[in-house]
């Protein structure tokens, strides 16, 4: 593959649209249009998207949406990665890219030529071929803009990985990081242009939260969610209620979402039996309540608001990127994580929630207890993460999509005359 012939942005703006996909979305636009001269016309998404349950599927939809409130006459279009099975928002699909082949690869480059901006979400595992190395074929087809959404960025890449993300970077116009971690590790390791990487914030829907306290006498209530499987280090949660002071107030842990699908291929219910198995062994299975299936943007919300903590016990040590860190701090919830990098770079100093280390249930136990009995602490941690509300909400963190999009395209069109 020839990444060389990836068309510079400049050549890219004189490439017309093919198909006009915008006016089946708006009606076409027209000349009294209130875009403003170098805006983006229109936005395409290379993404999972609804109807598959995922957290990108869930941040390419909320993303779109933000988009969209922020400039209604601005289309939003989505090439859905995957899933052919109809969804809510099937009016939003331009194209479904279902297979490996270069055809597949060169369909999907061309629905989004139809858009002048395209946002591609990235993670290694949602395209084709070893470690998704389609996404590079796409990329090469693609004549719009490009900004890169950089979900994981390895600190210990494989060398096939780190072929892939640095070609990717070298490539596209711009590349998101939602985190420092990320965006350094970029500079230091895969030898990106430090003008090209732009730091946004991953978004978060807001949640009403009233702060209640173990003092209240209401029963302090422990919140996991995501997809479920190993590596989630839920176990761990669980064995610290085991070790918990038994004069601490006896809290509920709920953990919440389904199984990872590909964890489900392989496994079945297995990690959730296991888990259920290890909670009879230590005692505590009338402390862990399950609730299983996606959750909704309001089942979420509901099951935030009644949080005291939330925790996340991840195994990972790399991850840079956590939309369950992002939420729970724009709910305003006390957290307790393990040192993975975004949770570090986010609780630093404790403000917001405490970080212990890995594989340690008594440093989780230690952390919790003191949340729910030190005089003071969580009003002090859910004032702090609540002031990050507005910060990170989806049509906040549009408006900073909006903004690289614009820039990009002022600078490449130049000085309006």
């Amino acid at each position: 593959m020839n990444l060389a012939a990836h068309v510079p942005i400049a050549d890219k703006l004189t490439t017309p649209p093919s198909v006009p996909f915008d006016r089946r979305l708006s009606g076409g636009f027209t000349h009294g249009s209130s875009i403003a001269p170098g805006a983006a016309r229109s936005v395409g998404i290379l993404s999972t998207y609804p109807p598959t349950q995922c957290g990108l599927a869930s941040f390419a939809s909320s993303l779109r949406s933000g988009l969209l409130a922020d400039r209604p006459d601005t289309p939003v279009g989505v090439v859905r990665i995957g899933s052919t099975t109809a969804g809510p928002d099937d009016a939003a699909v331009a194209h479904v890219l279902d297979g490996e082949a270069v055809a597949d690869s060169h369909e999907a480059a061309d629905a989004l030529n139809q858009f002048d901006m395209v946002i591609i979400q990235h993670e290694f595992g949602i395209y084709g071929g070893a470690d998704g190395e389609q996404i590079l074929e796409i990329v090469n087809a693609v004549r719009a803009p490009i900004v890169l959404v950089a979900h994981t960025v390895p600190a210990r890449p494989s060398i096939n990985q780190r072929r892939i993300l640095e070609s990717l970077v070298e490539s596209v116009d711009v590349v998101v990081t939602m985190s420092r971690t990320a965006r350094l590790l970029l500079l230091a390791d895969y030898r990106a242009e430090p003008g090209k990487i732009m730091l946004i914030p991953h978004g978060a829907a807001p949640v009403r939260r009233d702060v209640r306290r173990p003092a209240d006498g209401a029963q302090p209530v422990i919140l996991t969610w995501g997809l479920l499987g190993p590596g989630k280090g839920i176990e761990l949660g669980i064995a610290a209620l085991s070790v918990m002071d038994p004069a601490t107030p006896r809290p509920t842990y709920v953990v919440a979402g389904q199984t990872h699908p590909k964890v489900f291929a392989r496994d079945g219910e297995g990690y959730r039996s296991f888990l259920t198995e290890h909670a009879g062994r230590l005692g505590v299975q009338h402390l862990v309540r399950f609730i299983p299936g996606y959750l909704s943007t309001d089942h979420l919300g509901r099951l935030l608001a009644q949080a005291d903590v939330v925790l996340l016990p991840y195994d990972s040590q790399e991850q840079v990127t956590s939309g369950v860190l992002a939420e729970a701090l724009a709910a305003g919830v006390p957290v307790v994580s393990t040192a993975f990098p975004h949770a570090v770079e986010l609780l630093a100093g404790g403000r917001g929630g405490l970080v212990v280390p890995h594989d340690d249930p008594e440093a989780i136990a230690a952390a919790l207890t003191r949340i729910f009995t030190e005089p003071g602490l969580a009003d002090a941690m859910s004032t702090h993460n609540a002031k990050v509300t507005t910060a990170v909400s989806w049509p906040t963190v549009a408006r900073r999509y909006r903004q690289v999009f614009d820039g990009l395209l002022r600078r490449s069109l130049g000085p309006v005359r």
